[in-house]
């Protein structure tokens, strides 16, 4: 197969377009439409279907599609594993985590890692979702449970456990709990259904259960599709909620109740693609993080 030709191709199915991928190739739409045909014609079979809206892949072309995205990710990959300084980190380097994670520990700590690392480019992809490293969507992720794709490293961070947290206004209007049934009387917030399944524990809404009576069930003051949210209604005084430790700081003027209860645990990972073990930006991030970690315990 012609890489060239093969190159426009992959662009093409990307953009959905003939002129959308010629303005990324800086290539006229009829130089962009030429080199798909002749690759058709190459091929003997038709690559995309198309009609007045623009491109759609024909079978044979998302076969084709597939597997040029693998090896266009690949390139890349290698590409920065080859510029990269072997004297110093250097380059692109997307990170992905969690909304919470990201948020309340991690953003506020990635100006001490570009101070230390000032040739490294950092985006943060906060998702509670998981991209996909192989594919390049990202170069490293922290993970709140194992990661489920094959080909990745993973290393342990941390084990983190629940706590249950409310305002100073909460307490001053309802009190504070002073054992597990009395949350009988509390406002609780917890996760909505639909997020349950990207939760960390199996339990997650524990606080619901805990020194509960069957015949007296809880209801939630209110259900959030993630923890930061959960974060954001407790710190507005609406009710009680269960948030892991690291998300808590002394600036948010949150007050622990009930601290003799104790949470579900759950383990941190930092994961990242076997083909960037040896990259030296992978490295710095990793070892800056467990100097973090270490620094907070």
């Amino acid at each position: 197969m012609d890489w060239d030709k093969l190159r426009v191709f992959h662009a093409v199915a990307e953009a959905g377009s003939f002129t959308h991928a010629g303005e990324v190739l800086n290539l006229s739409q009829s130089a962009v439409s030429r080199q798909i045909s002749a690759l058709e014609e190459s091929l003997n079979l038709p690559l995309f279907h198309r009609h007045a809206r623009g491109l759609i892949l024909t079978e044979q072309g998302e076969l084709l599609y597939k597997t040029a995205r693998d090896v266009f990710s690949k390139l890349a990959m290698t590409e920065a594993l080859l510029t990269e300084s072997r004297e110093r980190a250097q380059g692109p380097l997307k990170i992905t985590t969690t909304v919470a994670f990201g948020s309340l520990w991690l953003t506020p700590r990635i100006k001490d890692f570009l101070d230390l690392y000032p040739d490294i480019a950092v985006s943060l992809v906060l998702y509670d979702g998981e991209l996909d490293l192989a594919m390049r969507e990202a170069d490293v992720a922290i993970r709140m449970m194992p990661p489920r794709q094959p080909d990745l490293v993973q290393r342990h961070l941390l084990t983190m456990s629940y706590s249950v947290f409310a305002s100073p206004e909460y307490i001053n209007e309802y009190g504070k709990p002073e054992s597990a049934a009395d949350l009988d009387h509390h406002r609780i917030i917890v996760f909505g259904d639909d997020a349950r399944m990207s939760a960390p524990v199996a339990n997650v809404n524990w606080l619901l259960e805990s020194g509960a009576t069957p015949d007296r069930p809880r209801s939630p003051v209110l259900e959030v599709n993630n923890l930061y949210g959960i974060f954001r209604a407790v710190k507005s005084g609406l009710g009680l909620g269960a948030m892991p430790d690291y998300m808590i700081s002394p600036a948010d003027n949150l007050i622990q109740v009930l601290p003799d209860i104790a949470g579900p645990k759950f383990d941190a990972y930092f994961v990242y693609p076997e083909e960037l073990r040896h990259s030296r930006r992978i490295t710095a991030f990793r070892d800056f993080l467990l100097t973090k970690i270490a620094e907070s315990h």
